[in-house]
């Protein structure tokens, strides 16, 4: 008699009825495994084997690749998001909040698994749709408008130099773009302690030394 006519043996195309895990515990999977072995290291199939799915059962929740790429990253951003929220609201001056902003915002060392996926899904952006292009600028947009209102509340309080918080934003953020690229890849001479020397004297000339 074959195993599969055996009335008291388990079936074993297994998880036929079984739920999928949630979608929080994919995307945590597939951020570890790119902290733990890079992006070549995240493959449909063998994410598929640590979270318990088929290599198609993730593409018919993600469809490919760069989607599932992106969103691992806005996970991850929700994650920072909430850094961010905690530390726009906790008590202090408004050149803290600026300092926990930086220290936020510049990588933790070469390979830091966030700006890893970052630089990815940006190289990918050249090929997405318009549809991904705009979750992306959300993303930009959610980083810009906290830092506008950090520099908005020390030009309040005079804390800061009069300047327009949103022109100091953009070309403080491109700064740091700048930076954060070379800490994540590990480029010599611009490590992460360099990079907040270089931000803190930019911001001690610019933004709080008065003319």
């Amino acid at each position: 008699m074959s195993q599969s006519s055996n009335p008291t043996t388990p079936s074993h195309p297994r998880r036929r009825n079984q739920a999928a895990p949630p979608r929080e515990d994919v995307l945590a999977a597939a951020m570890d495994t790119i902290a733990e072995r890079g992006l070549d290291g995240l493959t449909m199939a063998g994410l598929g084997r640590q979270v318990g799915m088929s290599s198609g059962h993730l593409l018919y929740y993600f469809r490919t690749k760069d989607e599932l790429l992106l969103q691992t990253l806005e996970w991850s951003e929700g994650r920072l998001g909430a850094e961010r929220s905690a530390l726009l609201s906790r008590p202090g001056t408004a050149r803290d909040r600026l300092d926990g902003y930086v220290d936020v915002y510049v990588p933790r060392g070469p390979r830091d698994p966030h700006w890893t996926l970052w630089l990815e899904v940006w190289n990918r952006s050249q090929n997405a749709d318009d549809d991904a292009r705009a979750r992306q600028a959300a993303i930009e947009g959610a980083w810009h408008r906290d830092l506008v209102a950090i520099l908005a509340e020390g030009v309040s309080r005079e804390e800061f130099r009069a300047v327009d918080p949103d022109r100091f934003a953009t070309r403080m953020r491109a700064l740091l773009d700048g930076f954060s690229v070379h800490v994540a890849v590990g480029i010599p001479g611009t490590g992460r302690e360099q990079v907040l020397t270089h931000v803190r004297e930019f911001l001690e000339q610019s933004l709080l030394s008065r003319p």
